[in-house]
């Protein structure tokens, strides 16, 4: 039997915008710091201390992984270069021409927020450049497709050969989920589609999902990066990027949760 997917009320939905503005305020404060020589440990601790301020806890502090050695220590994931996801902050300087993933959810009354942004650290080489914004495309293309009554598959097709054609590469292993009163609830949300490996559902009004392309500049495989158990990096040493929003099904389409609006 398949997890049943949760509906949000409308009362439910303005408290999870309400997380992801906090999420939204994050990862825009975030954005004024990159720069050369600043740490993740340095974007970590401010990002601890505007959730702090809006009275929300951090959805990834202590969060468990059966492969890794111990809970997540940080309130943010902030993935260098080749890490893909859940890279642990860290004393590592960013350096100009890296790319800087920050991945940031809150609960906040209840109710949780989930976002994703690649930063550039500085001018970037041109590859890295056009690797941001078919990453960040992907994710546009994925909510102006998104309206009751739709295939998930037809979506995720979508952003798949946006991104192929692009001569990228979309990660399988890690995908987006649905979201509401737990960071991570039913169904899968992937960024691909193959018949008989990923599972499909309907898109209906109250349905809320972390929709998270994750995009690398060579081939699409990705193991450990460390014996932690954390960091994900693409197998073949190539750049990765990663935007997200969290949005609501509406009668008429799709509301975007994480902009700030």
């Amino acid at each position: 039997m398949k997890p049943k997917v949760v509906l949000k009320s409308p009362r439910e939905v303005a408290l999870m915008r309400a997380a992801g503005g906090v999420v939204h305020r994050v990862l825009r404060e975030l954005a004024r710091l990159v720069r050369p020589g600043v740490t993740t440990a340095e974007l970590d601790a401010r990002a601890d201390e505007v959730i702090r301020a809006a009275g929300a806890t951090a959805l990834f502090r202590g969060v468990q992984n059966r492969q890794a050695r111990f809970p997540f220590p940080a309130c943010i994931c902030a993935s260098v270069n080749e890490q893909v996801v859940h890279g642990i902050p860290g004393d590592r300087p960013l350096q100009a021409g890296d790319i800087v993933s920050v991945d940031c959810g809150v609960r906040l009354k209840g109710y949780c927020g989930d976002a994703a942004e690649t930063f550039a650290v500085g001018p970037l080489a041109p590859e890295a450049e056009r690797l941001l914004a078919v990453t960040r495309q992907a994710l546009a293309i994925a909510v102006a497709e998104i309206r009751p009554g739709r295939r998930w598959s037809a979506v995720a097709r979508r952003i798949q050969a946006s991104v192929q054609q692009a001569g990228f590469g979309v990660v399988r292993e890690f995908v987006g989920h649905g979201i509401g009163q737990e960071m991570h609830e039913p169904p899968n949300v992937p960024n691909y589609f193959e018949r008989g490996l990923c599972e499909d559902f309907e898109l209906v009004p109250g349905m809320t999902l972390a929709i998270e392309p994750m995009v690398t500049a060579g081939r699409p495989e990705v193991v450990l990066g460390d014996d932690t158990g954390w960091p994900v990096v693409t197998k073949d040493g190539s750049l990765a990027a990663h935007f997200e929003h969290t949005v609501a099904v509406t009668a008429d389409g799709v509301a975007v949760l994480t902009n700030g609006e």
